[in-house]
């Protein structure tokens, strides 16, 4: 029972590490393996456009009920933008001082999108979408996005002559966790054949580029997780702020680290930001809404997986088109996928969708997120500790501790 949260991403490991022997024993031959693996990853993107718009306009629809904490709601979501954007620009400062792949490329065709074009009209592709019948394909992902958003907040606004499709949507979300859920019982077998092709025709070599993109990922979230932290306890209340985020971070950290489960945090994370002097009505929704849609470790990972990829087809990953672009789709990683079930596959769809990346390479950086999810998961969960004592400062004033310590600690 204590390893359970772990089991699904253990099995999965084990597939990838029977698939890669296999691939390696066999050979070239293994090839016959693809069609199991080409079965998953139609299955996955059959379903990730119901998924994403049901989850989105369902998480925004219930907004509808926060709004007696609508400062708080503002200054979260500014907070939760800036710890992202600033894990997000950390991360690519990582890797391209430490390139993920430089000696391996895939025998796969692929059309980039970072070719120059106009900014405007990047804008628009980014948000908008020509015909409404566009929306249903996978190509058009960060339109999709956008679209949902704008669905949740008209039906936020009509209030009770919303309700009945805020319902509609809840419904339609959990139709999507049920139907993923059914399509993940096949993953172990994809990843199996998927990684035994993939190995039998790139050897060893893919398994050492994975290594190098595990450990560049594991230090670069430690030195986020001393420094980063300590910077936005700073900001909160100066040295008292360090003082007491250090002291209390370690009981949400270990918990992360031993359930593998932002949610099983909250309970952790809410008793430290308690001890912390944080008001009870400013954690008490950072910490259960911040689990959800605000996962700095998956930012992190999410740079990753798209450097590792521009490494893989040895595409520049300098322009500046590119590096903004990469920005964002981590932020939208992080944050709007976060809030859906099996998000992190949605996020790697994303990654695909945006750059053009053929999708045979979706279990490719898939199996990145195994590989790093405890580290993921404690940053995920701990960088909500730190943004509830940046919201408490703009919420309640710069004396916000000093008001809170002396209960906190009596």
């Amino acid at each position: 029972m204590k390893y359970k949260p772990y089991h699904f991403s253990l099995l999965l490991l084990l597939s990838v590490l029977l698939g890669s022997l296999v691939g390696f024993g066999v050979g070239p031959k293994v090839i016959i393996l693809k069609p199991l693996g080409d079965i998953f990853l139609n299955l996955m993107f059959m379903v990730v456009v119901p998924l994403v718009f049901f989850s989105v306009t369902s998480a925004v629809s219930a907004l509808g009920e926060l709004k007696r904490a609508w400062k708080i709601i503002l200054n979260m979501l500014g907070v939760f933008i800036f710890t992202s954007t600033i894990a997000a620009i950390f991360m690519l400062i990582v890797v391209h001082i430490f390139p993920l792949n430089q000696t391996m490329i895939l025998p796969l065709a692929v059309a980039i999108k970072n070719n120059p074009i106009n900014f405007a009209n990047q804008l628009v592709s980014i948000f908008t979408v020509p015909d409404f019948i566009n929306l249903f394909s996978r190509d058009n992902m960060l339109a999709l996005i956008f679209f949902s958003l704008l669905v949740g907040l008209a039906t936020v606004s009509l209030k009770e002559k919303g309700a009945l499709l805020a319902a509609f949507f809840q419904a339609g979300q959990e139709v999507s966790m049920r139907l993923v859920s059914f399509v993940m019982y096949y993953a172990p077998i994809g990843f199996f054949a998927y990684f035994a092709v993939l190995v039998g025709t790139l050897g060893s070599k893919l398994l050492e580029v994975y290594l190098r993109a595990t450990v560049i990922y594991s230090l670069a979230a430690l030195v986020y997780f001393v420094f980063g932290l300590t910077i936005y306890a700073y900001l909160s209340s100066k040295s008292r702020g360090i003082k007491v985020i250090w002291k209390n971070i370690y009981f949400p950290a270990i918990t992360a680290l031993a359930t593998c489960s932002s949610a099983a945090t909250i309970p952790a994370n809410l008793t430290a930001t308690r001890n912390m002097g944080v008001p009870a009505q400013i954690s008490e929704l950072v910490i259960p809404l911040g689990s959800v849609i605000h996962k700095d470790g998956s930012v992190l990972g999410g740079i990753v997986k798209i450097a590792f990829l521009f490494g893989v087809f040895h595409m520049n990953f300098a322009a500046p088109s590119v590096i903004g672009l990469a920005v964002i789709v981590a932020v939208l990683v992080g944050t709007v996928m976060g809030a859906i079930p099996s998000g992190g596959m949605v996020g790697e769809m994303l990654i695909l969708s945006v750059y053009g990346f053929p999708s045979q390479t979706l279990i490719i950086i898939a199996a990145i997120s195994i590989l790093i999810d405890p580290l993921a998961t404690m940053l995920n969960a701990t960088s909500n500790t730190a943004c509830s004592m940046l919201v408490a400062r703009l919420v309640e004033g710069k004396h916000w501790l000093k008001e809170k310590y002396a209960y906190a600690y009596s």
